[in-house]
């Protein structure tokens, strides 16, 4: 009997690829085996100190052991004002156009519940009974969107689409592939929303972690984006802060005004000292910050140099905490998801394959920059064995 109830919103989500190379991976752990992870795009490093400190002086007092307030508290959405302000010179009402979120993937599931009704066309709100249009893109060898396909899709998908999209998301620097756009596609899609009537949701989880000079932009900062756009941003990177979970919507009134409101039924805000913490991460010193980003610099540079070393070229980044790698020749044949589980396997390393991600990631596979410099360099080594033995294979094949 209960075997026949149907769950539909969560019938719809899809399989989670992933779970086969998390088995594995855990497998060869409690064999003793180790693995050189790669997989999760989870900080390695400690929270900064004074960050910390600031966390269990405010945990000390019971004042702060109760409710809090479930947008933020006023000084911490002050605090996410003033760093728009100093990071792209783009003014926002704390109280009507910040809210603070239990990281960016909860503030994202409660704006889609507010904003989404049954049927509405979307660019990526399952969970809510919504439709999603899925939308392929490009890019060149410094992972730079190729915008003219990007927006000539856009337009095909907006003719095709019943009933029209209201809203569209956008991620830049975008995860896994590390794409990254220039102001001005910010410029043109805020052109085309208006005229097409739908609202953008942009995310810039790894604004802060750039290299080579690249800025990231902000949607805000073009003109009349609060018309029709929200930001989102998290702490979780940038400061290594990942186990907090404290974000941020920002933006156009109507939307986060619905965030807020909605948020005031499902939740009573996040714990208050880490909320205060959050704040001086905001309002503290950044050096901290300017480390965290070099250490990724550094470990970029290692992947690229030392895969090379062992036969497997990969283009380097311009942002993020990722790589995003194009299977080696000799392995294009295997497919992201096998070979992925032949590298944990055989190499004892494990990275995510891009098909977990979409269909357009089959040939790629996603390395986070979450191991130190010492052990890439061993993963090279393994794989550089591996790869000479896929080759070995191929001769004895052909």
């Amino acid at each position: 009997m209960f075997d026949e109830i149907q769950f539909n919103t969560i019938d719809r989500l899809p399989n989670y690829v992933f779970a086969e190379i998390n088995e594995i991976k855990l497998k060869a752990r409690r064999a003793g085996e180790d693995i050189i992870d790669f997989s999760m795009g989870n900080p390695d490093g400690d929270t900064p100190k004074h960050i910390v400190d600031k966390l269990v002086e405010t945990a000390q007092k019971s004042k702060n052991y109760g409710y809090s307030a479930s947008k933020g508290i006023y000084k911490l959405r002050l605090a996410m004002s003033d760093w728009y302000k100093r990071k792209y010179d783009v003014d926002l009402d704390p109280e009507t156009e910040v809210v603070a979120t239990m990281g960016s993937k909860e503030g994202y599931v409660h704006l889609v519940q507010a904003i989404t009704n049954p049927g509405d066309v979307a660019h990526a709100f399952i969970i809510a009974g919504g439709n999603v249009v899925k939308m392929p893109f490009s890019w060149n060898k410094q992972y730079e969107l190729d915008e003219d396909q990007f927006f000539a899709d856009l337009d095909k998908a907006i003719k095709e689409s019943m009933p029209r999209p209201k809203f569209v998301v956008v991620n830049f620097p975008h995860n896994p592939t590390t794409v990254t756009v220039e102001q001005a596609f910010y410029d043109k899609l805020i052109a085309v929303a208006k005229k097409e009537r739908f609202y953008i949701i942009s995310d810039i989880a790894y604004a802060d972690i750039t290299f080579d000079g690249y800025k990231t932009p902000s949607i805000l900062s073009s003109k009349g984006a609060k018309d029709v756009a929200v930001e989102s941003y998290t702490l979780s990177k940038s400061y290594n802060m990942a186990g907090w979970r404290v974000g941020f919507f920002v933006g156009n009134p109507k939307l986060i005004g619905a965030l807020q409101k909605i948020k005031s039924w499902f939740d009573y805000g996040m714990f208050t000292p880490i909320q205060v913490g959050a704040t001086v991460a905001l309002n503290g010193p950044q050096e901290c910050q300017e480390e965290i980003i070099e250490k990724y610099r550094k470990r970029r540079d290692v992947v690229i140099e030392s895969f090379a070393n062992a036969g497997w070229i990969i283009d380097k980044p311009l942002s993020s905490m990722f790589v995003w790698a194009k299977l080696p020749p000799v392995a294009e044949h295997l497919g992201s998801m096998e070979f992925s589980k032949q590298l944990l396997t055989k190499a004892k390393v494990a990275v995510s394959p891009g098909i977990g991600f979409g269909e357009q990631g089959e040939q790629y596979v996603r390395i986070a920059l979450i191991e130190n410099e010492k052990r890439i360099r061993q993963a090279a080594k393994n794989i550089k064995k591996y790869l000479k033995e896929l080759e070995e294979e191929a001769k004895t094949l052909s």
